[in-house]
């Protein structure tokens, strides 16, 4: 079938549905509350390090335009064996763990709004097997949806963060409790620094775009512009969000709230809050299940195509041409943590398959690095300006976010023990296939 290019705001909606999740709300919130300026400062420097990886994906996702992304790339670069270890590390283990706790938070959510409706889980389990139907029907389906959901998730937040500062539903009160410090200490001294490692994750997902670069209309303009100006969008959006959050949330209840969006929403809206706040909580949950469940599949796709992955995840539909064995493949290993974990199981798992998410940014900047000097010749669409300043600067801030991701110091030693258990086992595998399978060498470009 002959199937429309993706748009321009279709490419803006992937970017943005995938990177504002619920985690991001609550992290934005519990961030300003901890921070208060110093956060604000701290977003700028995210911002300017996510600008970073979006070039380095830029640049290598129309040098090799290919569904594999980061696999291929990294394949011509430095080999099979930490190709695989980064898709695999830092995406397909990374959305195992992390859709699950987002569905567990809509089930909650939903719970509040209409108790008894819903039996636990089957709410998740529907938006998934709904999103495993649009995404195998093709990609027109699975704009037509994106857009939806982006207009929906980006109008509220940009809705109750204006109604926050300005007052307008709920006049704003005095605050009981510690209000939010606006003092420029933390900026002058450097402290803010600190936060930069919890920023960042306000801003981290838009190279999810790449693997759908063969169904973008003009991706040579409209990838690295889509990236790029996502991100713009998104810190405009989160600043006015945490920003409307002060003026009703004290400290308290920013930093110790389960869900601090929701009294939020409560705080600027009364009674509806809890509509408003499930609205973004489900538009936010569905985006990015229906963004993984598009690109993460044509990674493996691609991978299989190139030998690093299950020969099975090459079928495609006949009629949609869609990647429907790897779409049925992560939301299977989605629906299993959903149904045999609870989210405080989860969180430290997610914490620990973050960190290895961060592994392949490094990965990708490597890879610029090494095919400057290896193929300096190939033809470049998208050049990283300043070269070799922002993949340098990417690596060092990636490897710092890294050390620093634990929300505490008790649970440092339990997210390195799971970020390297994770690492590791994958290793072992990708080495065993590279060698018993691929019949290759574990360091060796592959130019072909």
């Amino acid at each position: 079938m002959q199937h429309k290019k993706l748009g321009f705001v279709t490419m803006m909606a992937i970017c943005v549905g995938l990177v504002i999740v619920q985690g991001s709300m609550i992290t934005a919130t519990q961030g300003i509350g901890i921070g208060g300026m110093g956060f604000i400062a701290a977003l700028f420097v995210a911002f300017i390090l996510a600008q970073f990886n979006a070039m380095s994906f830029a640049e290598l996702s129309l040098m090799f335009p290919q569904e594999g992304t980061l696999a291929t790339y990294t394949q011509k670069a430095i080999g099979h064996f930490p190709a695989i270890v980064s898709v695999f590390a830092g995406y397909v283990v990374v959305a195992m763990l992390a859709l699950p706790v987002e569905m567990f938070l809509v089930d909650i959510i939903i719970g509040e709004l209409l108790p008894g409706l819903f039996p636990p889980l089957v709410l998740p389990l529907l938006i998934l097997g709904f999103f495993v139907v649009t995404n195998i029907l093709g990609a027109d389906v699975f704009a037509k949806v994106q857009n939806l959901l982006a207009f929906i998730l980006v109008s509220a937040l940009i809705i109750i963060g204006l109604c926050a500062v300005t007052g307008a539903v709920e006049p704003h009160a005095e605050l009981a409790g510690t209000a939010v410090s606006w003092s420029f200490e933390p900026v002058l001294n450097g402290s803010f620094i600190g936060l930069v490692a919890m920023a960042l994750w306000l801003m981290v997902g838009v190279e999810f775009i790449c693997p759908m670069i063969n169904e973008v209309d003009n991706p040579q303009r409209n990838i690295p512009r889509a990236m790029m100006l996502s991100l713009c969008a998104m810190l405009g959006i989160f600043l006015l969000f945490v920003y409307g959050a002060t003026h009703y949330l004290n400290i308290e209840t920013l930093t110790t709230s389960p869900l601090p969006y929701l009294d939020y929403a409560n705080a600027v809206f009364g009674k509806a809050g809890l509509i408003i706040a499930a609205i973004m909580a489900v538009t936010a949950t569905c985006s990015t299940v229906n963004t993984v469940l598009a690109a993460v599949p044509r990674m493996l796709h691609g991978m299989a195509t190139n030998g690093q992955a299950f020969p099975q995840m090459k079928i495609t539909s006949t009629r949609f041409g869609t990647p429907w064995v790897g779409i049925l493949f992560m939301a299977a290993i989605i629906a299993i943590p959903l149904l045999l974990m609870d989210i405080d199981s989860l969180i430290p798992l997610v914490i620990a398959a973050s960190t290895s998410w961060l592994l392949a940014y490094i990965v990708a900047h490597v890879d610029v690095l090494v095919l400057r000097r290896r193929l300096p010749h190939l033809a470049r669409p998208f050049k990283t300006p300043f070269y070799p300043l922002p993949q340098l600067l990417g690596i060092a801030a990636m490897l710092y976010v890294a050390l620093n991701n634990s929300p505490s110091p008790e649970m440092t030693v339990l997210v390195y023990k799971i970020t390297g258990g994770i690492l590791l086992l994958v290793s072992v595998i990708a080495a065993l296939w590279v060698k018993l399978y691929m019949k290759r060498k574990l360091f060796e470009p592959d130019l072909g």
